[in-house]
């Protein structure tokens, strides 16, 4: 006779997982396409610096700081939700070996929550730090971008990263109610 799926909802807990998989792939495709658009725009930058002495048709790209520095953060926001998802955060394995499968579902419930109030209170902060930008309309020095521009891309991969962290706890308590064994 099969046994039931122990868990909190576990089969409607592995239908969610694929859409915010997904939803987290897609957003760390982009993250990574944003970072080699930022490369080339790095390199067109250096070379057209070094051009420039050929002719005054060349010279570096006008704010390159600027859009490096506002792309990453959307680039580091968006990796964190596929991270996540992929348990590929760091851990220190050598300590917890000994331990059965039941105890280490345990120990990553309890490292998956306090990384969601984490996640939230980052996202929260940075919420509110993009509120502040747009309300004093703050500019960057060059190109005279919006700085909230650069904290909205942010936002959206932290509020992601928080769903993906409290997926995450989900999936750890299924684990843990189960045989302990990663699904």
């Amino acid at each position: 006779m099969v046994q039931p799926a122990k868990g909190l909802a576990p089969q409607l807990e592995q239908r969610v997982g694929r859409v915010i998989e997904f939803i987290t792939r897609w957003l760390a495709i982009a993250g990574g396409l944003a970072l080699v658009a930022l490369t080339a725009v790095t390199c067109l930058s250096v070379l057209g610096r070094e051009l420039s002495g050929i002719s005054s048709v060349f010279g570096p790209i006008q704010g390159d700081f600027e859009l490096v520095e506002a792309g990453c953060a959307f680039a580091i926001f968006a990796f964190l939700p596929w991270c996540q998802m992929r348990r590929g955060h760091v851990t220190v394995d050598i300590f917890v070996q000994p331990l059965g499968p039941r105890v280490l579902a345990g120990l990553s419930l309890a490292g998956n929550l306090i990384l969601t109030a984490c996640a939230a209170l980052i996202a929260v902060k940075l919420g509110e730090g993009m509120i502040d930008k747009r309300a004093y309309s703050e500019t960057t020095f060059i190109l005279q971008m919006p700085v909230w521009w650069g904290y909205a891309v942010a936002l959206v991969g932290a509020w992601i990263f928080v769903l993906a962290s409290a997926y995450t706890v989900w999936r750890s308590l299924n684990e843990m109610l189960g045989d302990g064994e990663r699904g």
